[in-house]
Protein backbone atom coordinates (compact mmCIF):
# COMPACT_ATOMS: atom_id res chain seq x y z
CA UNK A 1 0.00 0.00 0.00
CA UNK A 2 0.88 3.77 -0.72
CA UNK A 3 1.07 6.55 2.20
CA UNK A 4 -1.61 7.79 0.22
CA UNK A 5 -3.69 5.43 2.94
CA UNK A 6 -2.48 5.14 6.35
CA UNK A 7 -3.58 2.77 8.93
CA UNK A 8 -3.41 2.95 12.89
CA UNK A 9 -4.65 0.03 15.27
CA UNK A 10 -4.78 0.50 18.54
CA UNK A 11 -6.84 -1.08 20.88
CA UNK A 12 -9.08 -3.17 18.66
CA UNK A 13 -10.01 0.04 16.62
CA UNK A 14 -8.28 0.47 13.23
CA UNK A 15 -8.31 4.41 11.78
CA UNK A 16 -8.12 4.26 8.58
CA UNK A 17 -7.01 7.77 7.23
CA UNK A 18 -7.09 9.12 3.50
CA UNK A 19 -3.88 10.89 3.05
CA UNK A 20 -3.97 12.59 -0.61
CA UNK A 21 -4.51 16.41 0.43
CA UNK A 22 -3.16 17.72 -2.15
CA UNK A 23 -5.73 15.96 -4.63
CA UNK A 24 -8.43 16.45 -2.12
CA UNK A 25 -8.26 12.92 -1.53
CA UNK A 26 -10.13 12.14 -4.69
CA UNK A 27 -11.25 8.71 -5.28
CA UNK A 28 -8.71 7.61 -8.31
CA UNK A 29 -9.42 3.87 -9.52
CA UNK A 30 -6.01 3.55 -8.05
CA UNK A 31 -6.86 4.70 -4.70
CA UNK A 32 -10.69 3.61 -4.69
CA UNK A 33 -8.46 -0.37 -5.31
CA UNK A 34 -6.20 0.09 -1.89
CA UNK A 35 -9.17 0.92 -0.07
CA UNK A 36 -10.88 -1.76 -1.00
CA UNK A 37 -8.03 -4.10 -0.06
CA UNK A 38 -7.46 -2.47 3.06
CA UNK A 39 -10.97 -2.88 4.34
CA UNK A 40 -10.81 -6.63 3.37
CA UNK A 41 -7.81 -6.87 4.97
CA UNK A 42 -9.81 -5.43 8.18
CA UNK A 43 -12.89 -7.72 7.87
CA UNK A 44 -10.65 -10.67 7.60
CA UNK A 45 -8.37 -9.59 11.13
CA UNK A 46 -9.74 -10.75 14.50
CA UNK A 47 -8.00 -7.94 16.34
CA UNK A 48 -10.30 -5.29 14.71
CA UNK A 49 -13.60 -4.63 16.34
CA UNK A 50 -14.35 -1.12 14.72
CA UNK A 51 -12.84 0.62 11.54
CA UNK A 52 -12.98 4.57 11.84
CA UNK A 53 -12.22 6.32 8.43
CA UNK A 54 -10.84 9.53 8.13
CA UNK A 55 -9.19 11.87 6.31
CA UNK A 56 -6.13 14.92 6.54
CA UNK A 57 -6.38 18.03 5.06
CA UNK A 58 -9.42 20.50 4.49
CA UNK A 59 -11.33 17.61 1.95
CA UNK A 60 -12.70 14.48 3.30
CA UNK A 61 -12.98 13.42 -0.53
CA UNK A 62 -13.81 15.44 -3.45
CA UNK A 63 -15.06 12.40 -5.22
CA UNK A 64 -13.53 10.82 -8.09
CA UNK A 65 -10.73 12.82 -10.04
CA UNK A 66 -12.24 14.79 -12.80
CA UNK A 67 -8.55 14.93 -14.54
CA UNK A 68 -7.83 11.13 -14.53
CA UNK A 69 -11.57 10.96 -15.60
CA UNK A 70 -10.92 13.78 -18.69
CA UNK A 71 -7.27 11.74 -19.61
CA UNK A 72 -9.21 8.59 -20.79
CA UNK A 73 -11.51 10.95 -23.14
CA UNK A 74 -8.23 10.26 -25.48
CA UNK A 75 -8.51 6.71 -25.24
CA UNK A 76 -9.71 4.95 -28.47
CA UNK A 77 -12.92 4.10 -27.29
CA UNK A 78 -13.63 7.87 -25.87
CA UNK A 79 -13.32 6.37 -22.28
CA UNK A 80 -15.77 3.63 -21.88
CA UNK A 81 -13.67 0.59 -20.49
CA UNK A 82 -11.88 2.94 -17.92
CA UNK A 83 -15.12 4.58 -16.97
CA UNK A 84 -16.84 1.24 -16.53
CA UNK A 85 -13.57 0.06 -14.28
CA UNK A 86 -13.83 2.77 -12.00
CA UNK A 87 -17.77 3.33 -11.68
CA UNK A 88 -17.79 -0.65 -11.11
CA UNK A 89 -14.79 -0.72 -8.34
CA UNK A 90 -16.32 2.37 -6.52
CA UNK A 91 -19.73 0.72 -6.55
CA UNK A 92 -17.96 -2.40 -5.04
CA UNK A 93 -16.08 -0.28 -2.59
CA UNK A 94 -18.94 1.11 -1.06
CA UNK A 95 -21.26 -2.43 -0.94
CA UNK A 96 -17.63 -3.89 0.91
CA UNK A 97 -18.29 -0.94 3.34
CA UNK A 98 -22.13 -2.37 3.73
CA UNK A 99 -20.68 -5.58 4.08
CA UNK A 100 -17.79 -5.62 6.57
CA UNK A 101 -18.62 -7.33 9.35
CA UNK A 102 -17.35 -4.55 11.54
CA UNK A 103 -18.41 -1.63 11.96
CA UNK A 104 -17.29 1.34 10.02
CA UNK A 105 -17.76 5.02 11.22
CA UNK A 106 -16.24 8.11 8.96
CA UNK A 107 -15.10 10.96 10.66
CA UNK A 108 -15.67 13.94 8.34
CA UNK A 109 -13.52 16.84 8.85
CA UNK A 110 -14.09 19.20 5.71
CA UNK A 111 -15.61 18.98 2.83
CA UNK A 112 -17.20 16.10 1.13
CA UNK A 113 -18.50 16.11 -1.84
CA UNK A 114 -20.01 13.77 -4.74
CA UNK A 115 -18.32 10.22 -4.29
CA UNK A 116 -16.86 11.66 -1.06
CA UNK A 117 -20.12 12.51 0.28
CA UNK A 118 -21.40 8.52 -0.95
CA UNK A 119 -18.61 7.22 1.05
CA UNK A 120 -19.33 9.31 4.16
CA UNK A 121 -23.18 8.09 3.55
CA UNK A 122 -21.88 4.36 2.83
CA UNK A 123 -20.35 4.02 6.46
CA UNK A 124 -22.90 2.96 9.47
CA UNK A 125 -22.00 5.61 11.81
CA UNK A 126 -21.04 9.43 10.13
CA UNK A 127 -20.13 12.10 12.72
CA UNK A 128 -18.57 15.52 11.42
CA UNK A 129 -17.03 18.58 12.86
CA UNK A 130 -19.50 22.02 13.19
CA UNK A 131 -17.46 23.26 9.89
CA UNK A 132 -18.00 20.40 7.89
CA UNK A 133 -19.83 20.51 4.52
CA UNK A 134 -21.57 18.10 2.29
CA UNK A 135 -22.78 18.09 -1.20
CA UNK A 136 -23.54 16.06 -4.51
CA UNK A 137 -22.46 18.48 -6.94
CA UNK A 138 -22.16 16.37 -10.24
CA UNK A 139 -25.51 18.19 -11.96
CA UNK A 140 -23.25 20.89 -11.92
CA UNK A 141 -21.09 19.60 -14.21
CA UNK A 142 -23.21 17.49 -16.45
CA UNK A 143 -22.58 14.23 -14.27
CA UNK A 144 -25.39 13.58 -11.98
CA UNK A 145 -24.31 12.01 -8.93
CA UNK A 146 -26.55 8.88 -9.84
CA UNK A 147 -24.29 6.40 -7.65
CA UNK A 148 -23.48 8.97 -5.01
CA UNK A 149 -27.86 8.88 -4.87
CA UNK A 150 -27.74 5.04 -4.02
CA UNK A 151 -26.38 5.63 -0.51
CA UNK A 152 -27.76 9.07 0.21
CA UNK A 153 -30.90 7.90 -0.90
CA UNK A 154 -31.46 5.10 1.50
CA UNK A 155 -30.04 7.32 5.04
CA UNK A 156 -32.11 10.86 3.79
CA UNK A 157 -35.29 11.02 2.94
CA UNK A 158 -36.36 11.53 -0.47
CA UNK A 159 -36.68 15.25 -0.73
CA UNK A 160 -33.75 15.72 1.16
CA UNK A 161 -31.52 14.03 -1.26
CA UNK A 162 -33.29 14.96 -4.27
CA UNK A 163 -32.85 18.96 -3.24
CA UNK A 164 -29.27 17.72 -2.67
CA UNK A 165 -28.98 15.56 -6.01
CA UNK A 166 -31.21 18.68 -8.23
CA UNK A 167 -29.18 21.60 -6.96
CA UNK A 168 -26.06 20.32 -6.09
CA UNK A 169 -25.65 22.78 -3.29
CA UNK A 170 -23.30 22.46 -0.27
CA UNK A 171 -25.40 21.86 3.09
CA UNK A 172 -23.62 22.64 6.50
CA UNK A 173 -23.54 20.15 9.50
CA UNK A 174 -26.17 21.27 11.08
CA UNK A 175 -29.00 20.02 8.18
CA UNK A 176 -26.56 17.26 7.43
CA UNK A 177 -27.37 15.99 11.20
CA UNK A 178 -30.94 16.94 10.48
CA UNK A 179 -31.61 15.34 7.30
CA UNK A 180 -30.22 11.91 8.34
CA UNK A 181 -26.80 11.85 6.32
CA UNK A 182 -24.20 12.18 9.66
CA UNK A 183 -24.96 11.61 13.26
CA UNK A 184 -24.01 13.99 14.94
CA UNK A 185 -21.40 16.90 14.61
CA UNK A 186 -18.64 18.51 16.78
CA UNK A 187 -16.25 21.03 17.73
CA UNK A 188 -13.28 20.58 15.11
CA UNK A 189 -10.96 20.24 18.50
CA UNK A 190 -13.41 17.74 20.28
CA UNK A 191 -14.20 15.70 16.95
CA UNK A 192 -11.25 12.67 17.47
CA UNK A 193 -12.38 12.50 20.94
CA UNK A 194 -15.68 12.03 20.43
CA UNK A 195 -15.34 9.07 17.77
CA UNK A 196 -12.92 7.59 19.49
CA UNK A 197 -15.15 7.40 22.54
CA UNK A 198 -17.89 6.02 20.30
CA UNK A 199 -15.59 3.14 18.70
CA UNK A 200 -14.67 2.54 21.74
CA UNK A 201 -17.93 2.14 23.06
CA UNK A 202 -19.09 -0.94 20.21
CA UNK A 203 -15.66 -2.01 20.66
CA UNK A 204 -16.08 -3.17 23.65
CA UNK A 205 -19.42 -4.90 22.58
CA UNK A 206 -19.57 -8.38 21.65
CA UNK A 207 -18.04 -8.78 17.97
CA UNK A 208 -19.75 -11.93 17.12
CA UNK A 209 -23.28 -9.85 18.39
CA UNK A 210 -22.24 -7.14 16.14
CA UNK A 211 -21.58 -9.07 13.35
CA UNK A 212 -24.90 -10.70 13.23
CA UNK A 213 -26.74 -7.51 14.07
CA UNK A 214 -24.70 -5.41 11.26
CA UNK A 215 -25.36 -8.24 8.19
CA UNK A 216 -29.36 -8.43 9.83
CA UNK A 217 -29.60 -4.48 9.45
CA UNK A 218 -28.97 -4.30 6.10
CA UNK A 219 -30.97 -7.00 5.15
CA UNK A 220 -34.25 -6.91 6.66
CA UNK A 221 -34.24 -2.76 5.09
CA UNK A 222 -34.58 -3.81 1.72
CA UNK A 223 -37.94 -6.35 2.56
CA UNK A 224 -40.92 -5.99 3.24
CA UNK A 225 -42.41 -5.95 6.56
CA UNK A 226 -43.79 -9.41 6.63
CA UNK A 227 -40.65 -10.69 5.25
CA UNK A 228 -37.93 -8.56 7.66
CA UNK A 229 -40.07 -9.91 11.11
CA UNK A 230 -39.56 -13.47 9.59
CA UNK A 231 -36.39 -13.16 8.46
CA UNK A 232 -35.09 -10.98 11.91
CA UNK A 233 -36.92 -13.57 14.16
CA UNK A 234 -34.76 -16.50 12.37
CA UNK A 235 -31.83 -14.02 12.77
CA UNK A 236 -32.31 -13.36 16.83
CA UNK A 237 -33.07 -17.20 17.01
CA UNK A 238 -29.92 -18.11 15.63
CA UNK A 239 -27.94 -15.14 18.48
CA UNK A 240 -29.77 -16.34 21.17
CA UNK A 241 -28.06 -19.89 20.76
CA UNK A 242 -24.80 -18.06 20.24
CA UNK A 243 -22.06 -18.59 23.49
CA UNK A 244 -21.87 -14.94 24.11
CA UNK A 245 -26.01 -14.34 24.27
CA UNK A 246 -25.49 -16.89 27.22
CA UNK A 247 -22.78 -15.40 28.76
CA UNK A 248 -23.95 -11.38 28.17
CA UNK A 249 -27.30 -12.80 29.69
CA UNK A 250 -25.57 -14.15 32.66
CA UNK A 251 -23.22 -11.49 33.38
CA UNK A 252 -26.62 -8.91 33.30
CA UNK A 253 -28.30 -11.49 35.99
CA UNK A 254 -25.35 -12.20 37.89
CA UNK A 255 -24.67 -7.90 38.05
CA UNK A 256 -21.11 -8.39 36.51
CA UNK A 257 -19.13 -7.52 33.23
CA UNK A 258 -19.12 -9.83 30.18
CA UNK A 259 -16.21 -11.87 29.18
CA UNK A 260 -16.97 -12.15 25.34
CA UNK A 261 -15.77 -15.12 23.47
Amino acid sequence: MSDLIIEDLKDSILKITLNNPSQQNTLSLDFINDLKKIIDKADKNDEVKVIILSSSGKVFSAGHNLKEIKSHREDKDQGLQFFTTLINSCSDLMIKIINNSKPIIAEVSGIATAAGCQLVASCDLAYASENSKFATPGVNIGLFCSTPMVALSRVVKSKHSMEMLLTGDFIDANKAKNIGLINNYFSEDSLVDEIRQMANKIANKSSQTVKIGKKAFYNQAQMKTDDAYKYASEIMIENMMNQDSDEGISAFLEKREPDWS
